[in-house]
Order: C-alpha cells, then sequence, then structure tokens
C-alpha cells in the first residue's frame, strides 16, 4: 500500500478513532486547566496521545504520528516533573488535538498521506517552546493571559453517518462491555417506521378477539335454543330419526362452544404477547434515537474556554445532566442555538473579574448548561451569574431603533421588553465586533428551536444573571398529544403547547367590542370556535349544553382559548411527515396513525395561533354564547387587504371593516396567496414591494387562475410613475391607487366603485 494513496476504510476508522480520541484529548486538557490535581486526567491525556500515535502510524500518517509523539512526550516530562501545565501550554496541546483532528479529516477526504509539512515543523517548535525551561510554569499556571491564536478543526464537508453512540457514549459502552456500532440515520428511521407499523397492526387483534367473543355468546344462544327445543319436544311424538338428528345438533353445537372457547382463549393470549412485543419493538427503536445530551456538547468547554481568555473573563462552565436522554435529530438542531446563548451569556452577561470584584462576587463567573426531563418534556437551561439585563438600557434601545414609542416603552413589562431581543437585527451593543454587535444570534435561536416545535423564553435579574429555558419535545418522532373532536374528526394537539384545558361554563364568556373572552388566572383570555379557524363552520353547530371544551394554546404571556367539539383524551402518537408535494397546509404540520390505524391530523399550534390573531384583528369573530353568526358574516362582502407594513395594513383593514367590510389580511404576497386560494374573496387590496412575492406577481396569478380571475384587484402602492402603474395594469389589476395621494373617500369609492356596498 503506498503511502500516499492509503486505504480508504482504514483512513475513515482512523478519523472515526481521532474524532473519539481528540474530544477525550481536549476534554482531559480543559479539567486540568480548572483543577491541575484532578486525579487520573493527566494519564487520560497520555493515553490517548499514545492511541493516537499508533492508529497514525498503522494507517500509515507521519504527520500524526510526529505530533502525537511530541504531545505524549511532553505529557510524560510533565507528569514526572510533578508540575502542572501551564496555559500556555494547555493551549498548544490543545492547538495540537485541533491538528490531530485536522490531519484525519484531510487524509479520510483525499485518500492520501500528503500534509503540509511546513506548518507541522512550526506546530512541533511552538511546543517544544511552551515546555522549555524558560516557560512559566506552576506557580503561574493560572495566570490570565492573552491566549495565542487556536487552530480550529475545520468541520467535515460530509458528517459521518449518525451514530448510536459517540466519543463519551462509546467510552462508556466499551467499559462496560457493550459493543457499539454506528448505523445510518435512514437505517434508524426505517426501523422506527417499521416499529410504529407493527404497534398499529397489533392493535387489531383486539377487536378481532372482540368479534370472536360476540361469537362465541351466539353459539352459547344457539345452544340454549337447541336445548329448549329439545325440552319442547319431549311431550310430543317425535321419530326416532329426528331426535337422533337433534342430539347430533346439541352435540355439535357443544363442541362448537368448547372450541370456540379454546380458540377463543388462545387470541386472548396472543393479543397480550404481540401487544407487549410491539410494544417493546417500538420502546426499543425510539431508544435507537435517543442519546446522551453530552453527545452533543463535547465542543462547548472548549468554545466556552477559549472565548473566555480572548475576552479576558475567567468562567467555569458546568454541563448539567450529561445522561439526559435526548433524540437524535433535536440534539443534532441544538449545536447552533445554543453556541448562540453560549456567547451571548460570555459577550453580553459575564463581567470581567475585576467588576465581579467591584460588585462584591467572586473574580470566577459560573456559566451552567443543563438537560433534564420534566413533564413529559426536554428542557435545555442555560443560565450564568452575570449582570442580568438592564431593563432600562434595552427601553432605550428599542425606542432609538423606532420600534415602539417613549410612551408605550415605558408601559412595556418585563416579560414584553425581553422579547424584543429576538427580533432580527435587534442588538444592545453599538460597536460590531467578530463575537456580537451584528443582532443576530437570539433570532437565531427562536427561529431554529421552533422548526423542532419548541419554545424559549428569557428571564433575568439585574446584577444576578440570566436564564434561557429551551423546552422542546422529547423526540420528533413521537409526540404526547391532546385528541380533540372538531367537526366530527379527530385532530392533536401537542401537549407541549398546551397551556390548560377547561369546561368553560357559557355564562362565564364575557364581550367586549365584539370580541369574546373568559377570565383565567387574573387574565382575559380570547375565546375563537376551532370550526372558524378551521373554516369548518358548516359542518355542524358547537356542542350544546351549559359547559364549553376549551383548549388553551400559547405561553405565559399570550394565550387564546379554542373552542372544540369534545375532549377524546392523551394519546403519544408516532409522528408521520406529510407528503411534500402537498406544500404547508395551513394550521397543519403532520399526521399520525391511531391504535386501530384511523389517520389523525397533528395541529401547527404556532400557525394556529397566527391564523386566531388573524381572526382577531379581522374583527368577524363568530358569537359562541349568542349563537352563531356566520349568516350574517356571509352576507358582507368579503375583502382580502396585502401589505407587509404593519400601519398601512391596519388602516386599510379598519378603514373598510368601519364601513361594513368583511375584511381579512395577509403579511406578504405569499401569504395573500394562501388565502385567496384557500377563501371567497369579493376584492383584493395589495401592495407592490413585499417579501417572498411581490403584488405584481400576486396579480398575474390571480388573474391566470381558472377560479379567482373573476376577483378584482387593487394596487396600492407609493408608486405613482407611469411604468408601475402600467406594469399593474398589464398583470390585471382592476385599479391603481397611490398610498401617498389616497384619502378615506377615494379608497371607499373606488372599493365600491369595483364590488359594490358591503351588504350583500
Amino acid at each position: 500500500m503506498s503511502a500516499n494513496h492509503l486505504d480508504v476504510s482504514m483512513l475513515e476508522l482512523f478519523r472515526m478513532e481521532a474524532e473519539s480520541q481528540t474530544a477525550a484529548l481536549t476534554s482531559g486538557l480543559l479539567a486540568l486547566e480548572h483543577d491541575a490535581a484532578a486525579p487520573g486526567q493527566l494519564d487520560l491525556c497520555m493515553r490517548a496521545a499514545h492511541s493516537l500515535k499508533g492508529a497514525a502510524r498503522i494507517v500509515g500518517l507521519d504527520a500524526g504520528v510526529r505530533v502525537a509523539h511530541a504531545m505524549e512526550d511532553h505529557l510524560v516530562a510533565s507528569q514526572n516533573a510533578q508540575a502542572p501545565l501551564t496555559h500556555d501550554q494547555i493551549d498548544r496541546l490543545l492547538g495540537g488535538a485541533d491538528l490531530l483532528a485536522q490531519i484525519a479529516i484531510a487524509a479520510a477526504e483525499s485518500g492520501s498521506a500528503q500534509t503540509d509539512e511546513g506548518k507541522i515543523d512550526a506546530y512541533l517548535k511552538s511546543l517544544a517552546d511552551a515546555f522549555s525551561p524558560g516557560a512559566k510554569t506552576g506557580a503561574n499556571a493560572h495566570v490570565q493571559e492573552p491566549p495565542p491564536a487556536p487552530v480550529v478543526a475545520p468541520p467535515p464537508t460530509a458528517p459521518p453517518p449518525a451514530p448510536v453512540a459517540t466519543a463519551p457514549a462509546a467510552s462508556a459502552a466499551r467499559e462496560s462491555g457493550d459493543r457499539v456500532l454506528r448505523v445510518t440515520a435512514e437505517n434508524l428511521n426505517r426501523l422506527l417506521g417499521l416499529a410504529g407499523e407493527s404497534l398499529v397492526e397489533a392493535g387489531w387483534v383486539k377487536p378481532f378477539a372482540e368479534s370472536l367473543l360476540r361469537l362465541k355468546r351466539m353459539q352459547h344462544e344457539t345452544t340454549r335454543a337447541l336445548d329448549r327445543l329439545r325440552e319442547t319436544l319431549t311431550d310430543q311424538r317425535v321419530d326416532e330419526r329426528a331426535q337422533t338428528a337433534l342430539a347430533d345438533a346439541q352435540r355439535l353445537a357443544h363442541e362448537c362452544e368448547q372450541a370456540l372457547g379454546q380458540r377463543l382463549a388462545e387470541v386472548e393470549m396472543f393479543d397480550r404477547r404481540s401487544y407487549n412485543l410491539s410494544h417493546r419493538l417500538y420502546d426499543e427503536a425510539i431508544s435507537c434515537r435517543m442519546r446522551p445530551f453530552a453527545d452533543g456538547v463535547q465542543g462547548f468547554p472548549r468554545m466556552v474556554r477559549d472565548l473566555a481568555r480572548t475576552l479576558g473573563k475567567d468562567v467555569r462552565f458546568e454541563i448539567v445532566g450529561e445522561n439526559t436522554q435526548v433524540d437524535r435529530d433535536i440534539l443534532a438542531s441544538l449545536d447552533a442555538p445554543l453556541g448562540h446563548i453560549l456567547r451571548n451569556a460570555l459577550d453580553h452577561g459575564l463581567e470581567p473579574p475585576a467588576d465581579r470584584l467591584l460588585a462584591g462576587k467572586p473574580a470566577r463567573g459560573v456559566l451552567t448548561l443543563e438537560a433534564r426531563h420534566s413533564a413529559g418534556v426536554l428542557q435545555i437551561i442555560v443560565s450564568d451569574d452575570g449582570r442580568g439585563v438592564d431593563l432600562d438600557k434595552l427601553r432605550e434601545a428599542v425606542v432609538a431603533r423606532n420600534l415602539a414609542s417613549q410612551e408605550s416603552a415605558a408601559a412595556f413589562s418585563e416579560a414584553e421588553l425581553l422579547e424584543f431581543l429576538f427580533l432580527p437585527g435587534f442588538t444592545m451593543k453599538s460597536t460590531v465586533t467578530d463575537i456580537s454587535g451584528r443582532g443576530v444570534g437570539l433570532d437565531v435561536v427562536r427561529d431554529m428551536v421552533k422548526q423542532v416545535r419548541g419554545t424559549v423564553r428569557l428571564s433575568s435579574q439585574p446584577g444576578k444573571g440570566a436564564k434561557f429555558i429551551l423546552q422542546l419535545p422529547v423526540s420528533l418522532s413521537v409526540v404526547r398529544t391532546l385528541l380533540a373532536e372538531i367537526g366530527g374528526e379527530p385532530y392533536a394537539f401537542p401537549l407541549a403547547y398546551i397551556v390548560r384545558t377547561l369546561k368553560l361554563p357559557k355564562d362565564k364568556i364575557e364581550f367586549l367590542e365584539g370580541r369574546q373572552h373568559f377570565g383565567m388566572d387574573n387574565r382575559r383570555i380570547g375565546l375563537i370556535t376551532a370550526r372558524q379557524v378551521l373554516s369548518l363552520e358548516d359542518a355542524g353547530e358547537p356542542p350544546a349544553g351549559d359547559e364549553l371544551p376549551v383548549v388553551v394554546l400559547g405561553d405565559e404571556s399570550h394565550a387564546y382559548g379554542l373552542v372544540v367539539d369534545r375532549f377524546l383524551g392523551e394519546r403519544e402518537l408516532v409522528v408521520q411527515p406529510l407528503d411534500p408535494q402537498l406544500g404547508k397546509i395551513k394550521d397543519i404540520s403532520a399526521a399520525a396513525l391511531m391504535d386501530d390505524g384511523a389517520p389523525v391530523l397533528i395541529v401547527d399550534t404556532e400557525d394556529l395561533i397566527r391564523s386566531m390573531e388573524k381572526l382577531v384583528s379581522a374583527g368577524h369573530l363568530n358569537q359562541i354564547a349568542r349563537g352563531g353568526s356566520g349568516a350574517a358574516r356571509k352576507a358582507r362582502k368579503r375583502v382580502l387587504v396585502v401589505d407587509d407594513s404593519l400601519t398601512v395594513r391596519e388602516l386599510e383593514r379598519k378603514l373598510l371593516a368601519n364601513n361594513g367590510y368583511d375584511v381579512e389580511v395577509a403579511v406578504d404576497g405569499m401569504d395573500g396567496w394562501n388565502a385567496v386560494r384557500t377563501g371567497h374573496f369579493d376584492l383584493v387590496v395589495t401592495d407592490i414591494d413585499m417579501p417572498r412575492m411581490d403584488g405584481i406577481q400576486l396579480v398575474g396569478l390571480i388573474t391566470h387562475d381558472a377560479n379567482l380571475k373573476s376577483v378584482p384587484v387593487m394596487i396600492v402602492s407609493y408608486k405613482d410613475r407611469e411604468e408601475d402603474r402600467r406594469r399593474g395594469f398589464e398583470a390585471g389589476a382592476a385599479h391603481y391607487l397611490t398610498k401617498g395621494s389616497f384619502h378615506d373617500e377615494s379608497l371607499l369609492q373606488a372599493v365600491v366603485d369595483l364590488i359594490g356596498e358591503a351588504a350583500a
């Protein structure tokens, strides 16, 4: 085997070995930096370097052998001298771990042992300098000093197949004698799908057993009927042949009854065994997708250590709940949001040692990352004991960025103020660095958390610290839900998004400005029927009686009550993604199968809340306590207002609604296109410049759609050039009005000219 053309499979094995051993080496070095006498950590580092040297020699990577050998020699020398490692020495050793990872990745990708010898020589010289007799030793091992530029291993271009166990888990498995295998994510998904199908199929045995039980009862009645017939014929003259036939029928009926009873007992036993086996198979398949929390946070201690030194801060980083089991996909998606939060805490929250001492705190700050299961959900908590969020400065930043007026900002609660930190582009820093200041970070955190059906919230104590709480599903493959019947069909609501369920007496419903509310925990909760949100008004009337089943959705600061037909109980469902060809279905996120094989739709709670907010803002809610008002609504003409400006959108909505029109709003062209396809409108009023889809494209789609081309479209835009008007009319617009010139009367008159008065 040529040194430059190595066995690719062996190089891939070395890459996997390097991934495991460099993680162990990094973990040990960080432990030694916090506690120079940490038991066993120096031995662990030496073993990791020795293992890497041996593995590199086997696959013929001379560069890896040289680096690992030098690191091992210096670690042994440090142990023999009984001198603690200095910050500079740990920096160089961590750089060596990164360099070994680079060598392994490059070799696996190229299939070659070629390396940059100059880079290797430079590293070996810097390592030797750090351990030279003139370098800092023992007494000043923990003095803060500017770190050298770290050698960072680039991420692999193609990540390896998702493992059942990675470095820490694999090491623990080897210590316990278990074998560790690496399988692809596709295999795990197929296994989970088959396990879910077997669980559903096992559910068919019970109904079959129940049908056999009914057959047994019928057989028993048949036997009794024959017995009564024999008793009736006892006093009558019956020839011998008839008596013999009747006796045979009785005997056969009795034998059938006994045989059926035996088979029924066997089926019931098979049902119990099959159900138990299917559940065990399903539980094992689910556990294959679960990984320890530690597997996904291996790089954070190193990142926190390097960034803290760069910022001149002394930080103790603690990870709690490393063995907490987390779904593989959720764990993979947590890397970016947790990285953002940790960097935010280091840069914004934790103070430099001098400032902490002046505030009466220990010089060393504490940053904690915790994972735990609570009430059927996964909670990830990132907390620090830093300065917290300065609410006064936050108010000033909100006003300075024209996000709220001075009066409104002064009235905001703490929770409402902290929500601004999650807006795109929002930052409280006046300068931009390579760490923060661009306003990119917390908005990414919220978006990524929402993608896995989770929520994130922030709390702060000025001068004492801040805490981020991420609440996530335990698994993306399985979701705990509340089943509710709506319009004769079951719908599943993920429990993580439910604030409360209750039976609401109708006399507790109050009306304020035409909207329905009820009191809960000293606050007012808006009330909407699920039939109206899901466009099922024609599916029958809401449940009769004096109480309404209500699901309260949202969070502590913003919630809505959704009236359903009836509760069907809790279920744990295997999530089945919808066919991508269907696109995004409004208010629905996925599907699942019930125990009897019947399909059920899983609600997209975030989308559902947005739909409820649209109905509330449009002001055409059906009245619940006084009977539905859907007929009155349908008698009014409907207008769709499409504009990405909240101010313009609300102005047009109120103007049209106050004049009797039934108005719905959309926040951009794509939202408007989805709305006009799923609802009946007499008129569309749209802006031109909007994200995702502009107004000209929207007009073109409507006018070229066979079902929508009869709907007139009015363009209301700031653009008043002749070429803009021409583009609008060429696309199919029926009217063009400029925002800079229109008044209430001109807009209303244009609407009346196109579709007439509001009343039908």
